[in-house]
């Protein structure tokens, strides 16, 4: 277990609007990511409407619009995709000035943002909550001085000379060991809030119970599929392959379905929060590029449950957890920011460049603990085509120090160290 705490903070916290504003909130992500605690807490004083229970749609269907606001007033509204006429009706008494904040929480992304094109255009700020990161397992609810993690430097208009020169190398003690928990923690179990307090034979339980609920719920919402048996297949094959370059064509020969239909099923799980996908960098800088994306099951939990993986991690899983650390941050915290891949035909081959207003930082992931100096080989030669674009680069790894490697500005980094603060 993390912590006889299991109350952890969320870093959406510092964006989510507070309610002096005159605004509408959506607030979605995949389900159990902890959508209706933050909302309660964040907005402890409005009503909280789920529309889960058949008797609170037809009680909200049966309010007029020009009602909306005395009889419900500024509120939470849980699921809300499940009465389709909310939106219109929220509409009405937000333009009419009659209400003045509005919560809307949801985890069918797709069903949601038609919603909100349809009705709400210009009026809603999106906000997405995702699985547990490294940084909120490590932060308690009741910690009083909350650190953003070394990663938000990334952000900044520095060079990562600037950024590591002055942390410490090493940490000791319990300094260290927290932080490594927190890793140990997310690359077994993943970032569900709902796993904390649970034992190990209880997690294993509740995330094949999730499986079949996103199948039986979510899948339900996007698309009415007579057979759930091929997608359940689709499902652990694209989980195995986390990592690798996408291949539709091979994940529907495996499957024993058409093409099409495997772009479709991965569509359903983009939209759902369950896969993304890593771009190849879109200049050619070197060499002829293979322009095909790289597919990452977003929570290691559930990756594991669908890939039978209950041991060690190894294989994708490392590279995994640090791509998806690296888009959660950049999405809970709204940066301006894109992940990419590099790799040429002739065989050069980068994990992350991540673009920033500021610059381009490489990023090469090894799951071991110690690194070499061929491990930056990529990144020197990348280097020097993208010239003033280049803001350094980092080899992320299993190790202990954050060390200067060598010259331009390429850094060995902890995964650890990087996630937390």
């Amino acid at each position: 277990m993390m912590s006889e705490n299991t109350q952890k903070y969320r870093f959406l916290t510092k964006l989510i609007p507070g309610r002096q504003k005159r605004r509408i909130v959506l607030l979605t992500g995949a389900r159990q990511t902890g959508k209706t605690t933050l909302a309660k807490k964040a907005y402890a004083d409005l009503r909280y409407i789920n529309l889960d229970a058949p008797e609170n749609r037809e009680f909200l269907n049966a309010v007029s619009s020009d009602a909306w606001h005395k009889d419900i007033g500024d509120a939470v509204i849980d699921e809300a995709q499940k009465e389709p006429l909310v939106f219109e009706k929220i509409k009405y008494a937000y333009d009419a000035g009659n209400i003045a904040f509005q919560v809307l929480l949801g985890s069918s992304q797709i069903l949601l943002l038609k919603k909100i094109r349809e009705s709400l255009a210009g009026r809603v700020s999106i906000y997405e909550l995702w699985p547990l990161m490294m940084s909120e397992l490590y932060t308690n609810l009741e910690d009083a001085d909350v650190k953003s993690p070394v990663i938000e430097h990334l952000f900044s208009d520095k060079n990562l000379d600037n950024v590591f020169e002055n942390l410490p190398g090493v940490l000791l003690g319990s300094d260290n060991s927290i932080r490594r928990r927190a890793e140990s923690y997310l690359l077994k179990w993943g970032g569900m809030p709902a796993l904390l307090p649970l034992s190990d034979e209880d997690r294993w339980k509740w995330l094949k119970d999730y499986e079949y609920t996103y199948l039986e719920r979510d899948l339900a919402d996007l698309s009415r599929l007579d057979d759930l048996g091929p997608f359940r297949k689709f499902q652990k094959l694209a989980a195995l392959r986390s990592g690798n370059l996408l291949n539709y064509s091979e994940l529907a020969r495996d499957t024993s379905i058409s093409v099409d239909t495997a772009r479709r099923y991965l569509e359903y799980l983009a939209v759902s929060y369950q896969v993304i996908l890593v771009q190849p960098y879109f200049r050619n800088i070197t060499s002829s590029t293979v322009k095909t994306p790289k597919i990452y099951w977003l929570d290691i939990g559930l990756m594991r449950q669908l890939c039978g993986f209950k041991g060690d991690d190894f294989g994708n899983i490392y590279e995994t957890m640090i791509v998806g650390e690296l888009v959660k941050w950049i999405k809970t915290m709204q940066k301006d920011a894109e992940v990419y891949f590099y790799r040429t035909r002739s065989g050069l081959e980068l994990d992350i460049l991540l673009k920033t207003n500021s610059g381009i930082i490489g990023m090469e992931i090894k799951g071991r603990k110690n690194i070499t100096a061929a491990d930056t080989r990529p990144m020197r030669d990348i280097a020097k085509k993208l010239g003033k674009e280049w803001r350094g680069g980092m080899v992320i790894y299993k190790g202990d120090i954050i060390g200067k490697i060598c010259e331009p500005s390429i850094w060995a980094v902890p995964s650890y160290r990087l996630f937390t603060a």
